[in-house]
């Protein structure tokens, strides 16, 4: 059986790409796809599969500024040749469940959401102090475009897995369709309980809008105690700004210095 893992795009390793690590290493033999894939930024696991990306990858600064291509995104995710994999397994918080099976083949998405800056969270992204006045006059009509998109391809997904019970009521929001939860894996044995007050807060979190670390700071900044913050994303210009001193951006660390934290 030959199977084929489909991720939306390889910048960073985030809860989706610890997921798809795990991916990885149940089925040692699948080629990857993926819309594009900054080399070096995910886990070694990751990195030594075949990794086959879109024609966003050749894109300019998609690297850094490929959000900016959401709305090529469907077209990228299609383009994929699958026809040779008996079995798809996406993994996928934007366009991945929507790649193309072969006919006969099984499609199975782990789902972490459904895309959700076109649906609960459009606000949060393009609302007004989200997003510039251009791209608040184009994203109503892309928005409805990636809506209908993301509705008509569920239909190529055989079985949704999602990933808590939140999700499993988007999924059948959206979708219409049912979804078997599995929670994500954790690597409990890598953090031991400390008896030890290390004198500070932290929140480790990719820094985007729908994870209101905003509320975080502006909580610290009252307090004036010591607050951590561990990650990077499109918030971090925007939340340095609004931080006091006592609030500290570490950006992203590696495992041994997050067991530390």
């Amino acid at each position: 059986m030959r199977v084929a893992l489909v991720h939306d795009w390889l910048t960073g390793m985030r809860g989706g790409e610890k997921c798809l690590e795990v991916l990885c290493e149940l089925y040692p033999d699948a080629d990857l796809f993926t819309l594009l894939h900054d080399k070096g930024s995910v886990s070694a696991v990751i990195e030594q599969r075949k990794i086959r990306t879109s024609f966003l990858q050749h894109l300019p600064f998609s690297s850094t500024k490929y959000r900016s291509y959401l709305p090529l995104f469907p077209r990228a995710i299609e383009s994929f040749d699958l026809r040779d994999y008996d079995l798809i397994l996406s993994s996928s918080h934007c366009v991945a469940k929507g790649a193309v099976p072969r006919r006969d083949a099984l499609h199975v998405c782990y789902c972490h959401t459904p895309m959700r800056y076109v649906w609960e969270m459009y606000n949060e992204y393009f609302g007004r102090g989200h997003a510039g006045l251009l791209t608040r006059m184009v994203m109503p009509s892309v928005a409805r475009y990636l809506r209908i998109w993301d509705v008509r391809t569920s239909s190529r997904v055989h079985y949704f897995i999602a990933n808590s019970e939140n999700v499993r009521q988007r999924i059948r929001r959206h979708y219409n369709r049912d979804a078997e939860v599995i929670y994500p894996p954790v690597e409990v044995s890598k953090f031991p309980l400390s008896n030890e007050d290390g004198g500070y807060f932290l929140v480790v979190s990719a820094l985007a809008p729908y994870k209101r670390i905003d509320v975080a700071i502006e909580a610290f900044n009252r307090l004036g105690k010591h607050l951590v913050i561990v990650g990077r994303g499109p918030e971090e210009k925007k939340l340095k700004a609004i931080a006091r001193p006592n609030v500290e951006f570490t950006g992203w660390v590696k495992d041994e210095k997050l067991v530390e934290y």
